[in-house]
């Protein structure tokens, strides 16, 4: 009785304020929750109209397909939490919906009767409930603001809307990319106080489950200040490799760790933030796989943690290929050096690559600098790490630094260091900077072209006297560091410029090597095959093979983005095979590669006949006028009824309609959204 007496006090109290709002046009300042009322601002400012009743769908059945197409991984593994939430309400006259980060609603399940009223305002898979679309709701608004949002009766901006009360939660992958919300909505008149506590744990079920997927070739340390908290929802997860570095963190193990969501670039390696060995914590793990383990921190700090171990771990799972950012990662003794990248591993056949292998293998382990300059995606940092692990510092730390994805205002810090209460925010105990870090080991300094000018100063210094100071210390640390160093850039046309220092371009420019673009290379074969067995999305034990009219495309294709662009093309190829499917052809990959492909003026005539066989064996008479791969003529004659006719026959199966017809899904899906 009271619960109803207060809910009906305060939907007076909204009436009463949307009735000062129309008819003033001045957003409340008070009486609404703070998200509330800078939503109701926004609204005004996109001209919506309060009184607004009704607000069909704006979106097609097409549309749909390719945004659940788009956003595979999250649909995948939020379904079951889905599921599991509404178990929890089920009977209740609610509904749990699943948007993506544009607002479009992917999926929806729940009770019947609700969710008939649902549909009547358009709350159903396919509906895009952006603020802009909907006024004030939930999805909307915690997709602006980021944050958890409750959105009860008429506080909702457009009437229509007034009979929902919805309470969502955005949910983030580990790098802090936004990737959606998960929104539990009912009838108005039925809200209960723990529904957004709800939408919050399933949002923390569904970012442990893709960090989980992600991550699944990595040793996976999930860890809790009390033994009790690992294993539950609010256990932190770091993800390490083979070499000891941690390449990833999720929310909760940042916020454990008192780490800034918004640095991305890394925590280091295992031993820069834990006393011990990584080594010892596998064989521990490798023993007693349930095993809670007590870690130190170097703050100092105790925590209770259990390591699990994959069988793609298990068995030696490979390092990161080329592209994949590295922070800083110190060598697992149980890891054996057939494993590890070397100048050696990196041989594939082509002259100008095995030029420059050749040449930084000569180098490597005297005391001469080494810059690496390439295109953008290009395998620079892989041919780094390769140094590193060829030489005689092999077992010593190997700390990589991306200059460009530093803030600049944290560069000074992170590099050299800082002790306690040095500035604002810093840690009490203070933090050891990368250089230090690298002791003993390589320090790699990425994209060095982009490091201010500021910092290119005190670098320098640290180069000339093997010394780093760090900020607020009184005096300086020796280091004993082997120099690598990358950039993009041309730092000759860079210090002509003053963008660069010119006595620094010159300690940094020992020995220069210029590595290939992938389109200048001759052994794309060889590393579409490397990339293939190292991706986590590889269907084990099968070995997936590409078809040669599908090399033939990838060969024509100039790949602007080089290795990094070649591995995630393979790896939305690798996604969208089917079950049972081992072979990748020309409808698996993406759009923009066959259509540059397609429209590329000097592009040859292809090698394989409609039939399929070799053009070779065509009559030498029989003159051939088609210029473009198959796909590409047939996707380019794809018409409505031929898309009709194939769903049809398939019995609404898309996958093996756009198999039928020649053609990529993601061709099938953009052509129905287009009325027939």
């Amino acid at each position: 009785m009271v619960d109803n007496t207060m809910r009906a006090a305060q939907a007076a109290v909204v009436e009463s304020l949307r009735r000062q709002f129309s008819a003033s046009g001045q957003v409340p300042d008070a009486g609404l929750a703070v998200p509330v009322l800078r939503s109701w601002a926004r609204c005004q400012r996109l001209g919506l109209d309060m009184g607004e009743r009704v607000r069909p769908p704006s979106t097609t059945r097409g549309d749909l397909m390719v945004a659940r197409e788009r956003s595979a991984a999250l649909l995948a593994h939020a379904s079951g939490v889905m599921e599991h939430l509404h178990e929890q309400i089920r009977s209740s006259g609610s509904m749990v919906l699943l948007a993506d980060a544009s607002g479009m609603i992917l999926h929806g399940i729940g009770d019947p009767a609700f969710v008939d009223r649902a549909n009547r305002v358009a709350l159903q898979a396919g509906a895009n409930w952006s603020e802009c679309e909907r006024g004030t709701n939930a999805i909307g608004a915690t997709l602006i603001e980021r944050a958890p949002v409750e959105v009860l009766g008429a506080e909702h901006y457009l009437d229509c809307n007034g009979v929902l009360t919805c309470s969502a939660a955005p949910i983030f992958d580990w790098r802090g990319e936004l990737l959606g919300a998960l929104d539990i909505s009912g009838d108005h008149r039925s809200h209960q106080p723990h529904t957004l506590g709800l939408a919050r744990m399933g949002v923390r079920l569904v970012e442990r489950r893709l960090f989980e997927s992600e991550h699944a070739r990595h040793a996976l340390l999930s860890f809790h200040p009390r033994p009790e908290g690992v294993g539950g929802l609010q256990e932190g997860l770091l993800a390490i490799d083979a070499d000891g570095e941690i390449v990833a963190a999720d929310r909760q193990a940042r916020a454990l760790l008192g780490v800034d969501e918004r640095r991305l670039a890394g925590l280091g390696n295992f031993s820069s933030l834990f006393r011990g060995g990584f080594g010892t914590l596998i064989g521990r793990a490798a023993r007693d796989p349930a095993a809670l383990v007590e870690l130190e921190l170097r703050s100092g700090a105790r925590i209770h943690a259990r390591l699990r171990l994959s069988p793609a771990w298990q068995a030696g799972a490979q390092s990161a290929p080329a592209g994949t950012a590295r922070v800083a990662a110190a060598p697992d003794p149980s890891r054996s050096a057939r494993h590890r990248t070397t100048l050696e591993t990196l041989s594939t056949g082509d002259p100008a690559l095995q030029f420059v292998l050749d040449r930084c293998a000569r180098i490597v382990g005297r005391s001469i600098p080494i810059l690496i300059q390439g295109e953008s995606g290009s395998g620079k940092e892989l041919l780094a790490r390769a140094c590193h692990n060829s030489g005689p510092r092999a077992d010593g730390p190997f700390v990589a630094v991306n200059c460009a994805a530093i803030p600049e205002n944290l560069i000074e810090s992170e590099l050299f260091g800082y002790v306690g209460g040095a500035f604002t925010g810093a840690r009490k105990e203070g933090a050891i900077g990368r250089i230090q870090q690298a002791h003993g080991g390589t320090l790699f300094l990425d994209e060095i072209g982009d490091m201010p000018l500021a910092m290119q100063a005190r670098l320098l210094r640290v180069l000339q006297e093997r010394c780093v100071q760090p900020v607020g210390a009184g005096s300086a640390v020796p280091v004993d560091i082997a120099l690598l160093c990358a950039t993009h850039r041309q730092l000759g046309e860079q210090v002509k410029a003053g963008r660069f220092r010119e006595d620094l371009y010159y300690r940094v420019n020992g020995l220069g090597v210029q590595l290939p673009p992938l389109r200048a290379r001759s052994d794309l074969q060889r590393i579409v095959r490397r990339l293939l067995d190292g991706s986590s999305h590889h269907p084990e034990p099968a070995r997936v093979d590409v078809a040669p009219e599908t090399m033939a495309i990838l060969a024509a294709y100039p790949w602007p983005g080089n290795i990094r662009q070649l591995q995630n093309v393979l790896e939305v190829a690798l996604a969208l095979l089917d079950e049972g499917e081992t072979r990748i052809l020309p409808m698996h990959l993406p759009e923009e590669v066959l259509q540059a492909v397609g429209d590329a003026p000097a592009l040859a005539p292809s090698p394989w006949t409609e039939r399929g066989e070799p053009r070779s064996a065509r009559p030498a008479d029989d003159p051939d006028p088609l210029p473009l791969p198959l796909p590409l003529r047939r996707a380019r004659a794809l018409d409505d009824d031929a898309i009709r006719a194939a769903i049809e026959r398939f019995d609404g199966n898309l996958s093996a309609a756009a198999r039928h017809l020649g053609v990529a899904r993601n061709t099938l899906y953009r052509r129905m959204g287009r009325p027939f």
